[in-house]
């Protein structure tokens, strides 16, 4: 199964959280690069996160980020 450019930006946004602190977040500003910012939209519409430019990790989004960091480290 290939992966999306569409899936490599999510990835890429859940990589950038603090999984050790539900108190830190992350913005995309409108500003950002557009695939950024519809990426984090589509996270938003997945449930994962809590904001449309981003927020915090929803219970659903905590699991998914430590998934992905976990297959960041053991590809390292």
């Amino acid at each position: 199964m290939p992966i999306s450019s569409e899936l490599t930006e999510e990835l890429n946004i859940l990589s950038r959280y603090n999984i050790a602190s539900a108190q830190e977040g992350i913005k995309v500003h409108h500003t950002a690069a557009p695939e950024l910012v519809a990426a984090v939209k589509r996270l938003y519409s997945k449930g994962i996160v809590t904001q449309e430019d981003g927020g915090y990790l929803t219970d659903l989004g905590i699991e998914t980020a430590e998934h992905i960091q976990k297959v960041v480290s053991i590809l390292k």
